[in-house]
């Protein structure tokens, strides 16, 4: 996998190379826009807003609102105006503790490697973060966007995690509803501790799967074969259960879960 972005790591007056490559990717099925009439791929096509007339890939330019209606052009070498050191360097601000970063915050990682000849200055800052527990909260440009990032280690890596800025993390506050005034008993309270500490499991993350794309892809397929497709199940209506005894219930559940299970964990582990 090539690098997408390369740059220097900076803190203090230490400086360390590095590449910059995608950390995740989108197992998302995409669909494409067809003509019905004889499945024919419907591209994407650039219309004017007003009168809807196509408008070709050369007269379209990137601008900004800066008025209702009011637009300014914004082309690249006006973007190239900017710091352009900021924008090949991961500035530093601050080492924080993790888990002090309230994971609303985080937007997309990316792993870092070291450039040509940085290979100590990078292993040494691996080594620092992590024998310390901190992480760095940087600033970093990446395709004409400044991104808080938080830069940690994963494994025996550097990681780069962008971050949303606080201004963009919305207020729930705002939003159209509220989370009532009920009241709780407590032993209501309890009860639905005794089930969360029943349900707890170490993370291991291989455990878990995307099962709706699996069976998407598998009713794709099954079309395609022509091939006759199950009916939707219709969901039963569930009876009506008081909220104690839906916990009571589930707490005895989940005990014999947990006592059928520590079993084969035991043997396991011996």
């Amino acid at each position: 996998m090539r690098s997408i972005w390369s740059g220097t790591i900076s803190f203090g007056l230490v400086s360390v190379g590095v590449r910059m490559f995608p950390a995740t990717e989108s197992k998302e099925l995409r669909f494409h826009f067809l003509d019905k009439r004889d499945m024919t791929p419907v591209g994407y096509e650039k219309v004017r807003k007003d009168d809807r007339k196509p408008v070709a890939a050369d007269d379209v330019v990137r601008g900004f609102e800066v008025d209702k209606g009011r637009y300014v052009e914004i082309g690249d070498e006006d973007l190239d105006r900017l710091d352009i050191e900021l924008t090949h360097s991961i500035d530093i601000c601050d080492f924080v503790a993790l888990e002090e970063i309230d994971p609303i915050y985080y937007r997309k990682p990316y792993y870092l490697l070291p450039a040509k000849g940085a290979e100590k200055p990078y292993r040494l800052l691996v080594r620092a973060l992590a024998e310390t527990g901190k992480v760095g909260i940087a600033k970093v440009v990446i395709r004409n966007k400044q991104h808080l990032a938080c830069l940690r280690t994963y494994d025996d890596y550097l990681l780069l995690e962008t971050m949303y800025y606080p201004d963009e993390i919305l207020n729930p506050a705002s939003l159209d509803g509220d989370i009532g005034a009920a009241r709780l008993q407590k032993a209501e309270v309890e009860m639905a501790k005794a089930l969360v500490e029943n349900l707890g499991e170490p993370f291991k993350p291989e455990k878990y799967d995307d099962t709706y794309r699996k069976e998407l892809l598998q009713l794709i397929r099954a079309k395609a074969k022509g091939k006759q497709l199950p009916e939707p199940a219709e969901e039963e209506e569930g009876e009506a259960v008081d909220l104690m005894t839906a916990l009571r219930e589930s707490v005895e559940r989940t005990k014999k879960q947990r006592k059928r299970s520590s079993p084969k964990k035991r043997a396991k582990a011996s």
